[in-house]
């Protein structure tokens, strides 16, 4: 990963491949082209205060993705400046907006690779906007290249770049705490964030239940977790049907990873739960032709709860937290449930299974309860659970549901302050009718429309009586199978993540109740 390093130096005088300035976008008459941020004033001097006129004129006006590289003034030591567009400018005395520094440097991160430094002349005005830039640095420099052969693939070699190497944010003070704790706390949660996206991007062939409860032990021993693996047969004890319902039609055997970090001053207790089908046919009811290919990404929420649990351990917050990986592979054979087929979970309940592509909602189901007899503070569980919330929401933007109003809205809050887009979504009772079953307890569909909602119901079921509870549908930002936008990559994104952390944090201040 890019390494992070903090300097006072001056732009002219560092040696390094390229210094990165922002430009924003001008508002009114008299400044309606580009307007160089702070950060780059001696970047602005070298060109005798007339850097914007020549942005202007290479075509650049500021706008938020944007990226213009043009020759380094006479003197400098870097040869290359590149300007990074961060939007509309903020109005007068007010400060950029943290994401939008984020942004802006996960592209000139991007836009930089194959160089071993960068300079990054963005605006700080303070830890807050150091950690902003440096998971902006640290998310825009990632790739994906396990299964690249670029040591013997002449043409992958040619084409492939390696991520920048180091990134030098200017104005940062190496000796102050305050700055060096935004570097390692940024440092800390992106790096597991990355290993989520690595995970989310192995293909289903190497990723199996299996092999992901062995990645998840590894990294309990490297960071003090602890973990407990279930596997079939555990979980055939145990009684937990809705895993083994959906795990029974493929080889790859199912298993339940529970992690768990402790505080030895901790006084509250936050469940994560993640659904993790490693791959998802569908199964019997069998997706269609063009639904499968990006499949693998079915266990991004599991990877999120694994990564959020090892960045709270690494930074030491004072909270305990479990983490329940629900891991299945979702497959069609002759040992598979079957639409028609009923399952008793392990709360007791039993299910009347209408549709195996609604197999989420079951892991999930087993897993919240098991986190539910710990009685936790809160539960949060994460999941890529619906395609109807994709159709709600979009791509980008992830919908949050719970059964108390106040934490729905505290997590929707804790993800518009990491940067990430969410939504808050009702749960109406009216909905849950739909999934009455004349031969279970409850079926695992109800009402073509509110889908979304209607899995959030279902979820509810089981979680343990007064314990408070949300549920994150990341089905849409979870894998972007478009190109590259501000510091997101194509494929896995890491999504809620880093509101999972952000959630931790406020948890172990005090801050959530």
């Amino acid at each position: 990963m890019t390494a992070l390093t903090l300097s006072t130096a001056a732009a002219p005088g560092l040696r390094a491949d390229a210094i990165v300035i922002g430009v924003a976008k001008g508002s009114g008459p008299k400044a309606a082209g580009p307007v160089v941020a702070p950060g780059a004033e001696a970047v602005d001097k070298a060109y005798d205060g007339k850097l914007a006129g020549v942005l202007e004129t290479l075509g650049a006006s500021g706008a938020e993705g944007e990226v213009t590289k043009l020759p380094a003034p006479a003197g400098f030591k870097a040869p290359l400046v590149v300007a990074v567009g961060l939007g509309a400018a903020p109005e007068k005395d007010a400060e950029y907006d943290g994401e939008a520094l984020r942004k802006a440097a996960g592209v000139a991160a991007r836009a930089l690779a194959g160089s071993k430094k960068a300079a990054f002349a963005l605006p700080l005005g303070d830890a807050g906007d150091i950690g902003a830039v440096a998971e902006g640095v640290l998310l825009g420099a990632y790739s994906f290249d396990a299964y690249k052969d670029n040591g013997k693939n002449v043409q992958a070699k040619k084409n492939g770049k390696a991520p920048l190497a180091e990134a030098a944010l200017l104005g940062g003070k190496p000796r102050d705490k305050e700055h060096k704790a935004a570097i390692e706390r940024a440092t800390a949660v992106v790096e597991e964030l990355n290993r989520a996206r690595d995970l989310i991007n192995t293909p289903p062939n190497d990723l199996t239940p299996e092999s992901f409860a062995a990645i998840a032990t590894a990294a309990g021993k490297e960071h003090g977790i602890k973990v407990q693996v279930l596997d079939e047969k555990a979980l055939t004890k145990g009684g937990y049907g809705g895993i083994l319902g959906v795990g029974s039609g493929s080889a790859a055997a199912p298993r339940l990873v529970k992690l768990s970090y402790t505080h030895s001053k901790a006084d509250k207790h936050l469940a994560l739960v993640g659904k993790g089908i490693t791959y998802d046919s569908g199964g019997i009811s069998l997706k269609p032709a063009g639904h499968n290919e990006t499949m693998k990404c079915d266990m991004s929420g599991a990877a999120a709860v694994f990564a959020a649990v090892v960045a709270a351990a690494r930074l030491g917050l004072q909270v305990n937290i479990t983490g329940w990986l629900a891991l299945a592979e979702n497959m069609p054979s002759g040992s598979a449930v079957r639409p028609g087929d009923v399952l008793r979970m392990y709360s007791g309940k039993t299910v009347e299974v209408l549709n195996t592509d609604a197999e989420g909602r079951l892991v999930l189901a087993d897993a919240l309860w098991a986190a539910s007899q710990e009685k936790p503070d809160a539960i949060v569980d994460v999941a890529t659970l619906t395609g109807a919330m994709v159709l709600a929401l979009g791509n980008r933007t992830f919908g949050v549901m719970g059964n108390d109003d106040a934490f729905r809205s505290a997590i929707v809050e804790a993800a518009e302050e990491v940067g990430e887009a969410s939504w808050p979504m009702p749960l109406p009772e009216h909905l849950r009718k739909g999934m009455d079953s004349p031969t279970a307890d409850i079926a695992n569909m109800g009402e073509r429309m509110g889908g979304g909602l209607v899995a959030g119901l279902f979820l509810r079921e089981f979680v343990g009586e007064g314990i408070t509870w949300a549920h994150l549908d990341i089905a849409g930002p979870a894998f972007n199978e478009g190109g590259p936008f501000g510091y997101t990559p194509k494929g896995g994104t890491g999504s809620a993540v880093r509101t999972l952390v952000r959630l931790a944090e406020l948890t172990a201040a005090g801050d959530l109740g």
